[in-house]
């Protein structure tokens, strides 16, 4: 997994570390009910928090600056995609998909999916409000809620949304962190759908990466290659036990490192090295 800067190491998500992750049972309850109807709670909490007024003001401000970037960064990327088919093949079925992506590469993510209405997992703090004007700039639909705050009522109308045919989607080790450590949202609402976890990561050949951030964000340069790295789809059964959704956290934990490492290095492959993989990653396309 990669290090500080995105390179690839050795490090990955501990035994230990997955095996503390908790899967709460979701409500069945009416997740368009008002919210005054339902039980204030850390799992079910969807009220904006209190900000200042010089918060509120910057909300617009910086929504609009990062629509202006990736207004202007997104056409000029020249991407490719492997194991895209995956993806392709499932929506073909008529079968929307769990989308799950690193932070890191959420600015060429929201491009290469805008117009889609694909419905994200947003949080309620004051990223999140910023945030959630710029991705429905994008097309993009929400379902207020995060690991910490409404968690459960965001899966609920994620899963709503599903039944009427969109795809749904998670920064996984969002809204802030740990970086590279998947939370477990996309398991619990694969097995309350059916509905199959699409992992992907996008790498660029020239960024400019936000050293201080904690998802290590990368801004594409104008007019650099970029390519999208897909894995095979991962399936949960609708009566899966805690044992079974653990095992499945593991997988997509797997996946989700795989393919960021092939997109981080990929530009740093030899021509040799690359047509290889494209054959292995398209292999049934």
């Amino acid at each position: 997994m990669p290090d500080g800067r995105g390179r690839p190491s050795s490090i990955g998500l501990s035994a230990s570390c997955a095996t503390r992750l908790q899967y709460p049972v979701m409500s069945s309850g009416n997740p368009s009910a008002p919210p005054a109807t339902e039980p204030v709670s850390s799992l079910y909490d969807t009220r904006l928090p209190q900000l200042s007024r010089w918060r509120r003001m910057q909300i617009p401000v910086i929504a609009s600056a990062v629509i202006a970037i990736i207004r202007a960064l997104g056409p000029t990327l020249r991407l490719e995609e492997l194991g895209m088919h995956h993806y392709r093949q499932s929506r073909a079925r008529g079968e929307p998909v769990i989308s799950a992506f690193w932070h890191r590469c959420i600015i060429s993510a929201t491009w290469y999916w805008r117009n889609r209405g694909v419905v994200v997992m947003n949080t309620t703090n004051f990223d999140g409000q910023w945030t959630r004007r710029v991705i429905e700039h994008f097309g993009f639909g929400t379902a207020q809620g995060s690991s910490t705050r409404g968690g459960l009522r965001g899966l609920a109308v994620m899963a709503r949304r599903m039944e009427e045919g969109f795809d749904s989607a998670f920064t996984i080790d969002g809204p802030r962190g740990p970086r590279y450590v998947a939370k477990p949202g996309p398991v619990m609402l694969a097995r309350k759908t059916g509905r199959p976890i699409y992992v992907f990561h996008i790498g660029v050949e020239k960024a400019h990466t936000l050293e201080k951030a904690w998802d290590l964000m990368a801004i594409p340069h104008p007019f650099t290659r970029a390519v999208i790295v897909s894995a095979p789809l991962i399936l949960v059964s609708p009566g899966a036990d805690a044992e079974e959704l653990g095992r499945k956290h593991a997988e997509m934990q797997a996946a989700l490192e795989r393919v960021r490492d092939v997109a981080e290095s990929w530009f740093g492959l030899s021509e040799a090295d690359r047509e290889r993989l494209r054959a292995e990653w398209n292999a049934g396309a």
